[in-house]
């Protein structure tokens, strides 16, 4: 039987990493540099690792879900030496399409393979396992391994070679960055016009301009509740990103400049640990 290694137990990692531990009969190894979040997986029923070498070590299969590009480099030369013929690393972090396919052409030289394979949706669909899973990669590959993603989401789709994942997902969060940018603003415009948001919420339901983030959101706008889902320094480490492909394929989207703009506002007035929902704060102050 195959050994699952999975580096990473941060917000969304440890959630994921729960269900796999939950779900499947493999045997799963897991290292993060907080001890505590490795001992909740062994109460689970996993197996600790000392390092991320260890883990790529003792594992057929390398699962990492960490927060940025650096962190994905790190983790590789961490591992680089155990990346043996017939390993696989399933990189689920959200991190620049073109650091992911630099890094899956090194694995390839040593005879494994990498796979970037991120999520969408947030906490709550972690710990439900109802996340959906993007994957890009070969697509014999994604054969072999959606059962064992499926685990941790609901919903898996294959979008091409290596990096394909990656580029959906910032399509994916930049679109719910625009989404979301439109609802303060027209949130904003609705209360100085004295509209309460609960009527404001309902109000939009009736028409075309429902959408997912303002059903999901209004409550803890409504209650200023911004405890953290999805930080607004993931979101604009994401909406980065999207800049930077819009930029190498000279596109003119001029929406992802205006919501950069936004969360670097955000960032500078000192809200990048809570929800990304308190952009709305940003356009307040602005009126």
């Amino acid at each position: 039987m195959k050994t699952i290694g999975f580096i990473g137990l941060g917000i969304m990692g440890e959630s994921m990493c729960a269900n796999l531990i939950k779900k499947r009969d493999e045997d799963v190894l897991v290292y993060d540099i907080v001890d505590k979040k490795v001992e909740q997986m062994v109460d689970l029923g996993a197996q600790a690792a000392g390092s991320n070498s260890e883990v790529a070590a003792k594992s057929d299969i390398i699962i990492s879900m960490v927060p940025k590009s650096e962190h994905v480099k790190a983790v590789y030369e961490d591992i680089k030496e155990e990346l043996t013929e017939g390993k696989l690393w399933i990189d689920m972090s959200t991190i620049k399409p073109s650091v992911s396919k630099e890094l899956s052409e090194k694995v390839s030289s040593r005879g494994a393979d990498m796979v970037d394979s991120p999520v969408v949706k947030s906490k709550s669909a972690a710990v439900d396992g109802t996340l959906g899973i993007y994957f890009g990669g070969k697509k014999e590959i994604f054969e072999d391994v959606k059962e064992i993603l499926l685990t941790m989401g609901e919903d898996i789709i294959y979008l091409g070679d290596n990096g394909s994942g990656l580029v959906m997902k910032i399509c994916h969060n930049m679109l719910v960055g625009q989404i979301q940018n439109g609802v303060n603003e027209m949130l904003t415009m609705a209360q100085k016009a004295d509209i309460d948001i609960n009527d404001f919420t309902k109000a939009i339901s009736y028409g075309g301009g429902q959408n997912f983030y303002l059903d999901a959101k209004a409550e803890s706008i409504k209650e200023r509740d911004f405890t953290t889902a999805f930080s607004v320094e993931n979101m604009n480490k994401d909406v980065g990103i999207a800049k930077s492909i819009k930029e190498n394929m000279t596109l003119d989207l001029p929406g992802i400049d205006l919501v950069k703009k936004v969360y670097d506002q955000a960032m500078d007035l000192g809200y990048g640990s809570e929800d990304f929902s308190a952009t709305i704060k940003v356009i307040e102050n602005r009126n």
